[in-house]
């Protein structure tokens, strides 16, 4: 089957797949690419990242970390995995790789932390053990506050500035009236914020010294962030959220930035009454560099430079949960020139450019990941 890619802002259909062993041929502006089941048999897979030598570390939301081989070999769970809050959105969430991996084999990933008063984002950092099978040291170096009785908006992606820091991207956690505490200073929902790599607080921090504000905080006004990317070119930080009935984001993200919500929104409540103020924008609030209404369901993000796809090298990427479109973004400087979707038929939850210039993508129901590439191309591994 032949499934074409529309280049327009309005959700795709769907299209029915097997469960097991996805083989599409889908066309694109740069040439027909195949979509193709590298992995399968994972469980809920919420976040992926390649290791040095071609292998891939999943998370699963239930609690699980595995290892898949360079060969699409999905191993046993990882020991040594906190105890997660699972239920609603909140599970096992991102992982991430130490930017010296391939020297000090250190990860840093996210999780709902259970606790006094409900739950939280959490972050630790750990190393994985030669042979992949523990965890080893794990230290937790962030606690998002407060904790709530709740099972939505945890976020949460994590990425690295190469400078030192480490950046996470949290939710409000949904509900009314504690989302509206996403503005203010003195929590950490719907927050950034950026660390030195063993948790403490770095001194150039937006708020560090400004009284009854926390002092991790990096930008404010989130929603719900649940992709986030460097770009390699320029360096700077990109993070996308969930939008409420319309209105997913993507935004650069700059220091001390508030980002609106939950007083201004490209979308409106779920039953359809005004977000905030009805507004889009307002005074002070730093606007999205683009957002999608309807909403995609903005997941995993990726920014694109490999040499596979000439035609792709400066794009973003983004996993669509709401409409199972894999979307491009094609950028000139900090502006959207164009977009590319990809119906998958598949709840996309995190994308990754492969050490083979391919991209891969989490299909979250199915479990499986699945490598799109130029059709003919080499296959990974």
């Amino acid at each position: 089957m032949t499934k074409t890619i529309l280049a327009v802002a309005l959700g795709l259909a769907s299209v029915s797949t097997s469960a097991f062993a996805y083989d599409e041929t889908l066309e694109s502006k740069s040439g027909p690419l195949q979509a193709k089941t590298f992995a399968d048999d994972l469980d809920k897979p919420w976040a992926m990242e390649f290791l040095p030598d071609g292998s891939v570390i999943v998370t699963e939301k239930g609690g699980t970390m595995r290892l898949v081989s360079a060969s699409g070999e999905v191993g046993e769970p990882i020991a040594g995995v906190p105890e997660v809050a699972s239920g609603g959105q909140g599970g096992l969430l991102d992982v991430a790789l130490d930017p010296g991996f391939a020297e000090n084999r250190r990860l840093f990933f996210t999780w709902s932390e259970p606790g006094e008063g409900g739950n939280s984002t959490a972050a630790a950092s750990a190393k994985l053990s030669v042979d992949g099978t523990s965890l080893e040291g794990v230290t937790k170096i962030f606690t998002q506050m407060p904790k709530y009785d709740g099972n939505k908006h945890f976020g949460s992606r994590i990425v690295f500035d190469g400078e030192g820091h480490i950046f996470i991207g949290l939710g409000e956690r949904s509900d009314q009236p504690i989302r509206n505490r996403a503005k203010d200073l003195d929590n950490h929902l719907g927050k950034v914020v950026r660390l030195n790599l063993d948790g403490s607080v770095p001194s150039d921090n937006p708020f560090v010294n400004q009284a009854g504000a926390m002092p991790e905080i990096w930008s404010y006004g989130h929603r719900n962030i649940q992709g986030g990317a460097r770009d390699p070119a320029s360096g700077e930080i990109w993070f996308s959220e969930h939008g409420p009935k319309g209105g997913d984001e993507v935004n650069r993200i700059e220091k001390g930035a508030n980002y609106g919500w939950a007083e201004v929104s490209y979308g409106v409540n779920y039953d359809g009454t005004p977000v905030g103020t009805g507004k889009e924008t307002a005074e002070g609030v730093t606007d999205p560099v683009h957002h999608w209404t309807p909403v995609i369901g903005a997941s995993g993000m990726a920014f694109y430079d490999a040499d596979l796809v000439p035609s792709w090298k400066g794009s973003t990427f983004h996993g669509g949960l709401a409409t199972e479109n894999l979307v491009r973004l094609e950028m000139k400087g900090n502006a959207v020139a164009g977009e590319e979707r990809f119906d998958l038929g598949q709840r996309i939850r995190d994308v990754k450019q492969g050490p083979d210039g391919a991209l891969y993508v989490l299909a979250e129901d199915i479990g499986e990941i699945i490598r799109i590439a130029p059709a003919g191309a080499a296959t990974s591994g």
